[in-house]
Order: structure tokens, then C-alpha cells, then sequence
């Protein structure tokens, strides 16, 4: 995928709506010196070209009962594109499942999932990660400290 050009007004319309998604166009216009029907029009063009995906409420997982991080490593049975593929599709539907990286390496893929606890991530991963298909392996890495979690992109 190619990357769209982005000028420097875009990247400061980005840096801010990603500091505050809920800004309003009026305030976005002012911060970033352009009349709101300018703003609008470049809001519109980075949302039709993919540069912005999306806007989302970020949760306190603590405060929803989703204290536990985990990154589990998984490792498949086979690495054909079918066993990728049927492992892609399933893992979607996995609910617990926040992220899903293929990865180049001594494992195929990494899995980022939030539980409530150790018990339930031992129900998932009975349940849930070794029942997907072409699993072979797991290695678990539970979160002791969350040092940086803003997610922000250096525009």
C-alpha cells in the first residue's frame, strides 16, 4: 500500500485529532490556522484516502474489568497459506483477541488480548487460542507494567 503525500497541514491536522479525536472543527480550524470549510475539506480527503480509519473512545481497561495484558507468541502447525488463512479467520472472531500480527521470526504470529484475570485468560486459552485452527504452540507473556500505551503516530 502506498503512503498518501501528506503536507505539513496535514500532518498537524493528524498530530491533533490524535491528541483530542473529539475536537471540534471550528476549534481544530483555529488551532491549525485554516477556516473551518478549508479544515473540512482536508478532514474529508484524509478520511476518503485511509489516513484517518476511524474514531474511537479510549477505555480504562482497570475500570471495565479488563486489568490483564497479554501477548501470547503462537506458533502454527503447518505454514501454508490455507493454515494462515483459516487462522486469520477464526482469530477475527475472537473477541478477547485486540490485535493479531503476522511476524517474521521464530514464531508466526502475535496475539495482544486484555482478560479480567489469570483464571480467564486460562479459560481463553483452552477455550479460545489453542482451539483456533493450525496451532501448534503458544508462549504466554503477561503484562507486569504498562510504560507507554498513548499509541500515537509520529506525524
Amino acid at each position: 500500500m502506498k503512503a498518501t503525500e501528506l503536507d505539513r497541514v496535514d500532518t498537524r491536522i493528524l498530530a491533533v485529532l490524535q491528541e483530542d479525536g473529539r475536537i471540534s472543527a471550528v476549534e481544530l480550524a483555529e488551532r491549525i490556522g485554516l477556516s473551518p470549510t478549508a479544515t473540512g475539506e482536508r478532514l474529508r480527503r484524509l478520511q476518503k484516502d485511509g489516513v484517518i480509519v476511524g474514531f474511537t473512545a479510549r477505555l480504562d481497561p482497570h475500570r471495565v474489568g479488563l486489568g490483564l495484558l497479554v501477548f501470547v507468541e503462537v506458533s502454527l502447525d503447518k505454514t501454508t497459506p490455507d493454515v494462515f488463512e483459516r487462522f486469520a479467520e477464526a482469530v477475527q472472531r475472537a473477541p478477547e483477541v485486540l490485535e493479531c500480527h503476522m511476524v517474521a521470526g521464530g514464531f508466526d504470529y502475535l496475539v495482544k488480548t486484555r482478560i479480567s484475570d489469570m483464571a480467564a485468560y486460562r479459560r481463553f486459552l483452552g477455550d479460545v487460542l489453542l482451539a483456533l485452527p493450525g496451532v501448534r504452540e503458544t508462549r504466554t507473556y503477561a503484562v507486569m507494567e504498562e510504560v507507554k500505551t498513548d499509541g500515537a503516530l509520529p506525524v
